[in-house]
């Protein structure tokens, strides 16, 4: 989500002083010999597309790995969908059971306008526990990026029976990590939700500009960042109405930081295995938000990457050999119940 005004005029936001960190190395491969995959294997670990009626809602959204296997459940970010997934998908469905849906305005699912729909992330966190309950998943790991934490959070208070581990990634959950450095014009609308104010969020966060540079800020080699992405976003903001509905949950996000004691209270008595994959060089949410999961969850492991918002586009290799390690590890490859 980029706030940052694109006027003349106007000068860039600076980059957060985020302090002295650590970047992450990359797990190694594993030395045995790979073996072919047989056509049944190949088969599973590729991506399937489905949809879902929940609520009369059409949600479309990506599948890969056998149902028997533990259940990762991917939560995507604004204005993004389960596209940002494409690749982790298949990196993590030769282990795991993957799925990954669209909310309703996002994606390919359905876009009722927000007359019709009332866009808040409590009314999401309602679709996708539907959601799981359709497909049938009784527990599943989360991960987590941008809008996915509120999401995702909101699952695991009302089920912790249900969460198996989560997987963090510039998802936030504490004061620290919404700055007034960036999150100021947005306050000002949670403030003052008058027309001049939605104007000014609507020019800001989803023009071309900023919709390209969520994606390109803090990346070291932008020869590594597929446009497709942004083109994408692009394609689908024009729909009729779906800026509005953008508009809806940005202003809606006031309602998040009510909630983190809650989801504080959830870290500290439930302590559920957390990974935290989290781009370092992000000013939208920057790594001062990723160090206080540690004062809740004194077991997670933090691993800071050199990377922007949207880490997956250049260190998804990373990414997912750190996943496979820690579920690995705190799944101790167990099936995931029911599923």
């Amino acid at each position: 989500m980029n706030f940052q005004l694109r006027i003349p005029g106007f000068a860039t936001i600076a980059a957060l002083a985020i302090g002295s960190f650590s970047l992450s190395s990359a797990i190694g491969a594993p030395t045995q010999p790979l073996s072919h995959p047989t056509q049944r294997e190949h088969s599973m670990t590729t991506t399937r597309y489905n949809t879902v009626q929940v609520d009369g809602l059409s949600i479309f959204y990506r599948e890969a790995g056998a149902s028997n296997l533990p259940t990762v459940l991917l939560l995507h970010g604004f204005p993004a969908s389960s596209f940002m997934f494409r690749d982790l998908i298949e990196r993590l469905a030769d282990k795991y059971h993957v799925i990954a849906p669209d909310y309703p305005g996002f994606g390919y699912s359905d876009a009722p306008s927000s007359k019709e729909f009332a866009y808040t992330f409590d009314h999401l966190a309602d679709i996708v526990d539907k959601f799981t309950i359709q497909l049938g998943l009784t527990q599943y790991a989360l991960y987590m990026q941008d809008f996915g934490g509120p999401v995702g959070f909101r699952l695991a208070t009302r089920h912790p029976e249900k969460i198996t581990a989560l997987i963090v990634q510039n998802a936030n959950a504490y004061e620290e990590g919404l700055p007034d450095s960036f999150w100021t014009p947005a306050r000002t609308l949670w403030k003052d939700p008058s027309e001049a104010n939605f104007k000014m969020i609507r020019d800001a966060a989803m023009s071309d500009a900023a919709l390209e540079w969520n994606y390109t800020h803090g990346v070291k080699d932008m020869k590594q960042i597929n446009p497709d992405s942004w083109y994408l976003q692009r394609a689908l903001l024009s729909r009729p109405g779906n800026k509005e509905i953008m508009l809806a949950l940005l202003y809606d996000y006031r309602n998040n930081p009510p909630h983190y004691s809650e989801w504080h209270d959830y870290f500290r008595k439930h302590q559920p295995p957390t990974l935290i994959t989290w781009g370092a060089n992000d000013q939208i949410f920057p790594a001062v938000g990723a160090h206080p999961y540690l004062r809740d969850l004194p077991k997670a492991e933090l691993h800071l990457l050199d990377t922007g918002h949207f880490a997956l586009e250049d260190k998804g290799d990373e990414i997912a050999a750190l996943i496979h390690n820690f579920l690995n590890r705190k799944l101790d490859g167990k099936e995931s119940k029911g599923n």
